[in-house]
């Protein structure tokens, strides 16, 4: 307002008040700090919210200053324990992260590894592959492989390509040796009679639907723990068998979150599509996951047996990453970032937002602090078309709740985005090296998360699954209504 003698004017002026952005540091640190070999190379690349072009950054090693920029490689050639702080700092504030790092001798880190299954079941004359994950610190260690008690292979490599050429019980021996230790480890292999053994037929009376959920162990996303309280698996198996009943999505998380089910019959392989699984894509929005199969070839009823990854568009062009694998973190407290790394150098976060509020994306029936999941990645098809508009992009055949204008069967458009089938065959199937397998008929379903990515404000990419299907039973009863 101005006053004067003559009078007096006033304007109004709108004041905006942002929200300050502090340049806060999240980086995964293990609990006992990092442990690195003198003369090796730590890459430490944290993500810092509220970045900006005005933030610093300020690394030390043991009080002195040694880099200024957001990435630091960390090196030295004394053992012994250095502490290191990153320090950051813009017009909004601050925030530092303080950590140790053991130098050692090669002698002192610890060797581990970890293994899928100790006890596997596989029918007679099938091949299967047995392999150590997670390896660390081997320094280029010798693995010997002995079946039985015979030697059957040495060298560099993790694993094992047993043969069930006799019914019966196995032992696979795996002795990892280095210059500065050995560790072993037993797999028990039972091989079960011929495929057909245990095949259920399919009757008047059986259902179309899976009758049972076996596992369900969602990934770190921000659908995980919303509307849903599960503190064990057999809580978790409880809520996706209900929301699966009332053809409801059961949101499977970021990359690996995966859904086992069962029938109360054996699908069987015609050659043509056999399970239908439904998801909600539509155009823009395909979230896909890959499908595996499994027969009971032990008979125990329960999917304890060989997965077969069933191939789809992406498997021969050459741009998917197999025995990739992914380690996500629990956050130290609620509304956290979930941050994770993979086998393939990359670090990154499933990012907490404003539209799913629940104190954790990390599942909370997960048994450990740390969750780890392998299996095929898929190529990244999320790109951002506008600013703000993301497009999740569709592959052309073979995956669940995923816009293909193959095997969805249908033109339909489904703009309201309601749950619509994708279809499947088992004659698909393939092995751990891409190769088909005969397979006469499935008993169980797994639908695993098959991107690692994230769409912007849509945040990550997470596979919904509303049903699963056998899609004979559903031709034959089509067929059935035709027929009268």
């Amino acid at each position: 307002i101005v006053i004067t003698n003559a009078g007096e004017v006033f304007k109004d002026v709108t004041v905006t008040v942002a929200s300050l952005v502090p340049p806060t540091i999240s980086m995964i640190v293990p609990e006992d700090g990092f442990k690195i070999i003198k003369g090796g190379v730590l890459a430490f690349k944290p993500t810092v919210q509220g970045d900006s072009t005005s933030t610093k950054f300020d690394w030390t090693v043991n009080g002195s200053s040694s880099a200024s920029t957001k990435s630091y490689n960390f090196s030295q050639s004394t053992v012994g324990t250095y502490t290191v702080k990153l320090a950051t700092s813009n017009e909004d504030g601050k925030d530092e992260l303080s950590f140790k790092v053991q130098v050692c001798n090669a002698s002192d880190l610890p060797f581990s590894w970890t293994f899928d299954q100790t006890e596997c079941n596989m029918s007679l004359g099938r091949t299967i592959r047995i392999k150590a994950w997670d390896i660390v610190n081997d320094f280029g260690g010798t693995y010997t492989w002995s079946v039985d008690g015979t030697q059957k292979q040495t060298g560099s490599q993790t694993y094992y390509l047993f043969t069930g050429s006799s019914v019966g019980k196995h032992k696979v021996t795996v002795k990892m040796k280095n210059t500065y230790t050995e560790e072993s480890q037993d797999i028990i292999v039972n091989v079960c009679p011929a495929e057909g053994t245990y095949q259920r037929p399919v009757t008047a009376s059986s259902n179309k639907l899976s009758n049972k959920v076996y596992e369900f162990m969602a990934a770190p996303g921000q659908f995980t723990n919303q509307g849903y309280t599960a503190t064990t698996m057999e809580k978790a198996v409880e809520y996706a068998t209900r929301r699966l009943g009332q053809e409801a999505y059961v949101s499977l998380g970021g990359y690996g979150g995966y859904l086992v089910v069962g029938f109360d019959h054996s699908v069987v392989n015609d050659g043509s599509y056999n399970l239908e699984i439904l998801g909600n894509s539509f155009a823009g929005s395909s979230e896909p996951g890959i499908v595996y199969v499994m027969q009971d070839e032990n008979g125990n009823g329960l999917p304890d047996d060989t997965w077969y990854e069933l191939a789809g568009s992406e498997t021969a062009k050459g741009n998917v990453i197999y025995d990739y694998s992914i380690t996500y973190y629990k956050p130290s407290a609620p509304g956290m970032n979930t941050q994770w790394k993979d086998n393939q150098g990359n670090t990154g976060t499933v990012d907490y937002n404003n539209f799913h509020r629940q104190d954790y994306y990390y599942p909370s029936w997960a048994p450990k602090n740390t969750l780890t999941f392998h299996g095929t990645c898929l190529p990244a098809n999320s790109k951002e078309t506008s600013p703000g508009y993301w497009y999740n992009t569709e592959y052309e055949w073979g995956y669940v709740d995923n816009f293909s204008p193959i095997d969805r069967l249908t033109t339909d458009i489904n703009y309201g985005a309601a749950a619509n089938g994708n279809h499947f065959r088992i004659s698909d199937a393939i092995d751990y090296k891409g190769n088909h397998v005969s397979l006469k008929y499935i008993d169980f379903v797994k639908v695993a998360t098959s991107v690692n990515s994230k769409a912007g404000w849509l945040g990550e990419v997470s596979t919904e699954v509303f049903q699963v299907r056998d899609f004979n039973i559903i031709k034959s009863q089509v067929k059935s209504n035709r027929g009268r």
